[in-house]
């Protein structure tokens, strides 16, 4: 099932990066980028920021205009539960927490509300994983998530 909310959060076009840094050599940042070099329409979520990169960063994920669809969470780990619900109140259907590897930052209470809420939650896990034409590292990464059975199937 998770594979299935990977697959299909990776089909759209456009999605939030929530927890982007201003700090340009962050991960988030990088991530922010590589959606975007793939031709994804990443729209950045920071408090922080109106702008990053040349383009408009907002707040919260109530004030994107026009609305996305998905959202990836690369926040800490405490935020969680009040951005998924943040999501929620928005309409957006499809949240990945991002995540080296494993469930990560969510607990059986924010997987349960994601149920209720008819939201496709992916719990944990790099995108990188999952782009076609993976660098060698991410493609690393999933091979020895398959090597011990961590790997969604």
């Amino acid at each position: 099932m998770v594979r299935a909310y990977i697959e299909e959060f990776l089909r759209q076009k456009r999605l939030a990066v929530v927890g982007v840094s201003r700090n340009p050599k962050d991960f988030s940042r990088g991530m922010l980028a590589e959606f975007r070099r793939r031709g994804y329409d990443a729209v950045a979520v920071t408090p922080q920021a109106r702008e990053l990169d040349g383009q408009p960063c907002f707040a919260r994920v109530q004030d994107i205009e026009p609305p996305v669809t998905a959202a990836l969470l690369m926040t800490r780990p405490e935020l969680t539960d009040q951005l998924v619900r943040e999501c929620a109140a928005a309409g957006i259907k499809r949240v990945w927490v991002y995540g080296i590897s494993g469930r990560g930052a969510v607990s059986p209470a924010l997987a349960e509300f994601c149920a209720k809420e008819a939201i496709e939650l992916v719990p944990g896990f790099c995108p990188h994983m999952f782009f076609a034409q993976a660098g060698f590292f991410h493609r690393l990464h999933a091979f020895f998530m398959k090597l011990l059975g961590s790997y969604p199937a």
